[in-house]
């Protein structure tokens, strides 16, 4: 995550549209019940706002980076037991197959390079009849412009749309739902893995 992002990630505003807008738009109708891990949560604006939705959900917010985990940390203090942070690689989740109903990945993938393992990780610890959610850019010309110059060393890939469809199509997931948004610059994803 660049300094940019991480100062986006913290701020108020980015909180309230968060909650009134991204969230909604983002679960596509999904009401998370359960076990839901968020992968890749940054400062965990989203996983908050989830908390504060759905109050019948535990959330464990991984990121790869510890300054983030701590910001998630201090940021879900509040919601007690029901919030847990913790340093994770997305491509690597240190936790048992099926452990999760839910896994939701927002605006995240395309830090991790190698999205396919993320997301094959994301649906190993999900729990059959569970989904993988999420969101994501799509290579365009502005968004690969965005991420060109990153400096810092920090590397992204932004994915092609077939090339999601042709991953969906080789996994284990029951019906996909891929939908393009905002002006064909996002792609949105719900992935159900098939019960048992």
């Amino acid at each position: 995550m660049t300094k940019f992002e991480a100062v986006l990630c913290r701020s108020a505003p980015w909180r309230a549209v968060t909650r009134r807008v991204v969230l909604p738009w983002a679960l596509q109708g999904l009401r998370p019940d359960g076990d839901v891990l968020e992968i890749g949560a940054g400062s965990g604006a989203m996983a908050e706002q989830l908390l504060g939705s759905f109050p019948s959900a535990s959330v464990t917010a991984t990121d790869f980076d510890d300054e983030m985990v701590a910001s998630i940390a201090a940021r879900l203090a509040p919601f007690g037991d029901r919030a847990v942070a913790r340093q994770a690689d997305a491509t690597v989740l240190p936790f048992a197959d099926a452990t999760f109903d839910a896994v939701l990945g927002w605006i995240m993938l395309h830090h991790t390079v190698e999205w396919e393992r993320a997301l094959d990780e994301a649906l190993r610890v999900t729990r059959p009849g569970g989904h993988v959610v999420g969101y994501d850019l799509l290579s365009t010309p502005p968004m690969r412009a965005l991420h060109r110059h990153q400096g810092d060393g920090h590397r992204t890939r932004v994915m092609r749309l077939p090339e999601l469809r042709a991953y969906a199509s080789s996994r284990p997931i029951e019906q996909p739902r891929i939908t393009r948004g905002l002006g064909g610059l996002v792609v949105r994803f719900v992935f159900p893995k098939p019960s048992a």
